[in-house]
């Protein structure tokens, strides 16, 4: 198994390295050249953004939709180099982790005084509407994890330093105040409540507080646990956010939500929130896998199997096999089903599969950056 993770890691790297960290995403259909033909109209965006989501073939070069940048792929990379540093030691993989931080760090948005990131491309959601390089909450946090994790492994200031500027970014956030806890927004111009883009962001505060001993931020980290633990459901499950358009159960997002509410209490020492942890672990584990390791997209659904669920499947379950190695074992069934049926030979991860169908369009973050990061610490936790 080690061997076959290995040779996956390899070839993935190899296509990602010869694309020059740069492709397509799930989402970049309205940087076509088809967008002014939406007139500006959010309906007419989101049809348009879908027809390229759901093609069965990649329409994209037809239209004018071309590789670009990717900021959270890039960190997901670095993520991905830096576990392999600490496992290897190659020198190779802390160069390459260092060369894409320090990219990061000249790339963040032009909007804001502190460092945050977004997409290179426009975006219209059920929520919100993004023009390119408006940051997210999520991917900034996801970023930030990454320096954190530099600064843990080379105790270098600067992997610190930026950490710093996401937290006074996220601290000036809109913030959902209510009765029970408060909700860290998905964007900086609105408030928009969504339960794991307010849990990476609380993460990301309390893992930084931790070192900085800033209180602000450790106050705002709690305030947040208790929004999103509070409307936990009973099961264990969280709805991706409170408004009912928002009401469905999913794999990644409920990965991002274990992840983060683990990262808080490690950092914090909280134990408030532990039988939350454990419910929806639980809930997680035996409701988006098949037998054979294909993961489930939605709790009570099957399909799109989705590379993006597979990625955050194997980051989870082997985040959370150093409690329990058991968990390795579904972590190694999932990570065999994926490589056996959904990479390909020239080493990149499929998009999607369909009950009769693949859709082979590589992406960089989705699939092969968070594939990267994922096989990477799961190669880790089996060497540790």
């Amino acid at each position: 198994m080690k061997e076959k993770i290995l040779n996956s890691i390899k070839k993935l790297e190899k296509w990602v390295e010869d694309h020059n960290y740069k492709s397509y995403e799930p989402f970049d259909g309205l940087a076509s050249y088809l967008k002014p033909l939406t007139l500006n109209i959010r309906l007419l965006e989101r049809i348009l953004q879908q027809i390229v989501l759901r093609s069965s073939i990649n329409i994209r070069p037809l239209i004018g939709v071309r590789p670009k940048e990717s900021t959270k792929g890039r960190g997901y990379m670095a993520w991905g180099y830096l576990y392999l540093y600490k496992n290897l030691k190659n020198k190779n993989y802390e160069n390459k982790a260092k060369m894409l931080l320090d990219w990061l760090d000249t790339n963040k948005s032009p909007f804001y005084k502190y460092h945050s990131w977004g997409n290179h491309f426009p975006f219209s959601g059920r929520g919100v509407r993004l023009k390119p390089l408006e940051p997210i909450i999520v991917w900034t946090s996801l970023i930030g994890q990454a320096y954190l994790e530099a600064y843990d492994i080379f105790g270098n200031n600067k992997y610190l330093d930026i950490p710093r500027s996401i937290t006074n970014w996220i601290l000036e956030l809109p913030r959902e105040k209510t009765e029970s806890g408060s909700c860290i927004s998905y964007v900086a111009y609105e408030q928009s409540s969504i339960h794991n883009s307010n849990m990476l962001g609380a993460a990301m505060l309390a893992r930084t507080a931790k070192y900085t001993k800033n209180n602000k931020a450790m106050t705002v980290a709690k305030e947040a646990m208790e929004y999103s633990c509070s409307r936990q459901l009973s099961d264990g499950s969280w709805y991706y956010g409170e408004e009912k358009k928002y009401h469905w159960i999913d794999n990644f997002h409920t990965g991002y939500n274990l992840d983060s509410l683990k990262c808080y209490i490690e950092n914090t020492g909280d134990k408030d929130y532990e039988e939350n942890l454990k419910k929806g672990f639980e809930f997680f584990k035996n409701n988006f896998f098949e037998k054979n390791g294909k993961c489930k997209y939605y709790h009570n659904k099957t399909y799109p199997v989705d590379s993006q669920c597979i990625a955050q499947s194997i980051d989870t379950l082997a985040l959370f096999s150093d409690n329990d190695k058991e968990e390795l074992d579904l972590c190694f069934k999932v990570t065999n089903w994926a490589i056996d049926n959904m990479q390909d030979k020239d080493g990149h991860f499929y998009y999607r599969a369909l009950p009769n169908m693949k859709i082979k369009t590589p992406m960089l973050h989705w699939a092969q950056a968070t594939m990267y990061k994922a096989l990477s610490l799961l190669l880790f936790r089996i060497n540790g």
